[in-house]
């Protein structure tokens, strides 16, 4: 292929799912260097992308915009694109890939009801949703198009983004301290209470401060407050960082644990002590990246407690873990027996190892 002059990539789903992207774009940029790339996601997902410099522009619609935004998204970028590729295998990205790129490709599921998709691409890469990791998937795509992969995920930061954590953690440089971000967007990600707090008890005991991270979302705004009021001593940071100053908090921290969520995902990538807590979710294709791990293999396994590289995966020990189902009541305002029960002696063991190893690397 013709180094493209600008290319668009799709990816509107969480912020998660932006985040893995990342290596994608790497790639492309370290294969066509002259090219513009632009990604297109849903408000709300933006900010993990607003300090990665593979990334001309992002362009943000609603998750279900009106008629008159879409008008407005789709002049925007109707056939303004050397290349448009889809990372997402649902019907509206794929129409976006197809509108806005001379030259279209993207993953579709190898099925009958979508063959259509395959019309709309010039080239296409079977999705897998079971058994491929997801930044192993978007790289497929990357070898569709005869591009060397990059493996790292991307996260990034400005100057004015460690100023203001140096303003709000004045003992940042000076004194360890570990993240922990208790609360996970859905009910079925969510650990105990009691767990955090004795995590939080025993970091304490180990000379470690701590910090609360989360989003301004009114729920997790009071459900990490009223954590924080039985964690003497916390520094409280929810809703007080964009997603960029919160990596820069992420880079400078000793060890982080946290849920199935974007945040550690992104300590993952930055090469921070990690300590996950999984339930039902599935660590063969939403498990951190680590840092460093630069293998066509996934990185995690089905089932079991894991470590790799930087990051310790936990799980529950019940048979039906991971059941791949969002919650015991399979809808995501439901929780998960897996993770309630999962006691903290099992999460502090995992940090203390953790903690351990950095030093011996450090």
């Amino acid at each position: 292929m013709k180094p493209p002059r600008s290319v668009l990539v799709v990816v509107t789903r969480r912020v998660g799912d932006v985040l893995l992207a990342t290596p994608l774009i790497r790639s492309l940029k370290r294969a066509w260097p002259e090219a513009a790339i632009d990604v297109l996601v849903f408000e709300g997902t933006e900010g993990v992308l607003a300090a990665n410099p593979d990334i001309r522009r992002v362009i943000a619609v609603a998750e279900r915009p009106g008629w008159r935004q879409h008008l407005t998204l789709l002049a925007k970028i109707a056939r303004r694109y050397d290349v448009a590729l889809s990372v997402v295998p649902s019907d509206r990205p794929t129409l976006y890939a197809w509108l806005a790129g001379r030259w279209r490709a993207g993953l579709v599921p190898d099925e009958r009801k979508h063959r259509w998709k395959t019309w709309l691409l010039q080239r296409w890469v079977p999705f897998d949703n079971l058994n491929t990791h997801t930044v192993l998937m978007h790289l497929a795509l990357a070898r569709a198009l005869d591009v060397a992969p990059c493996y790292d995920v991307i996260v990034a930061w400005r100057g004015q983004d460690f100023s203001k954590l140096e303003r709000q953690l004045p003992f940042a440089s000076s004194e360890p301290y570990a993240v922990l971000h208790t609360f996970p967007k859905f009910n079925y990600k969510m650990w105990r209470r009691e767990g955090w707090v004795e995590v939080a008890q025993w970091l304490r005991a180990r000379g470690l401060r701590v910090v609360l991270s989360g989003s301004g979302d009114a729920a997790e705004l009071e459900y990490v407050g009223a954590l924080a009021r039985e964690m003497p001593g916390a520094i409280n940071l929810a809703g007080e960082l964009t997603l960029s100053q919160a990596a820069c908090l992420l880079a400078h921290a000793r060890v982080y644990v946290g849920p199935d969520t974007a945040l550690t995902h992104m300590a993952a990538a930055l090469g921070v002590p990690v300590v996950t807590c999984y339930g039902p979710s599935d660590p063969m294709k939403w498990g951190p990246w680590p840092a460093h791990y630069a293998l066509d293999a996934n990185p995690w396994r089905r089932h079991g407690t894991q470590r790799v590289n930087n990051v310790t995966l936990i799980q529950g020990s019940a048979a039906c873990v991971p059941c791949l189902k969002e919650g015991c009541d399979r809808q995501i305002d439901s929780f998960s027996d897996c993770l309630l029960e999962l006691p903290a002696s099992r999460v502090i063991a995992a940090a203390e190892e953790r903690l351990r190893a950095s030093k011996l690397h450090a």
